[in-house]
């Protein structure tokens, strides 16, 4: 199975950053549009954003100007630089890559936003 790993999950304060990492097989990340989804407890799973294999980003308004997607194509490495945090983003951050109907998700890494 295509597994992607990944990373950077913790406890922080209201108004930290955190950054979070996934990666994937190079196969996988050349070809695939990335992206990263979050879970609150008892809510359904969200976009956060998304890269295209091209480079453009997309981000949900609830995150925007306060989280940047990057990728890097050499290392095969997605980040999630996340800043000025608010408790409402706590919740289970997947990482995700898409090509048509294929998907795969990472296992999840748990952010907390608490004092």
């Amino acid at each position: 199975q295509v597994q992607l790993v990944e990373s950077g999950g913790g406890l922080v304060q209201p108004g930290g950053s955190l950054r979070l990492s996934c990666a994937a097989p190079g196969s996988i990340f050349r070809i695939h549009n990335m992206g990263w989804y979050r879970q609150a407890p008892g809510k359904q799973r969200e976009l956060v954003a998304t890269t295209t294999r091209g480079g453009s980003t997309n981000y949900a308004d609830s995150v925007k100007g306060r989280f940047t997607i990057s990728r890097d194509n050499t290392k095969y490495i997605l980040d999630l630089q996340m800043n000025s945090l608010k408790p409402e983003d706590t919740a289970v951050y997947y990482c995700n890559a898409a090509f048509g109907i294929i998907t795969y998700w990472g296992q999840g890494t748990q952010v907390t936003v608490s004092s």
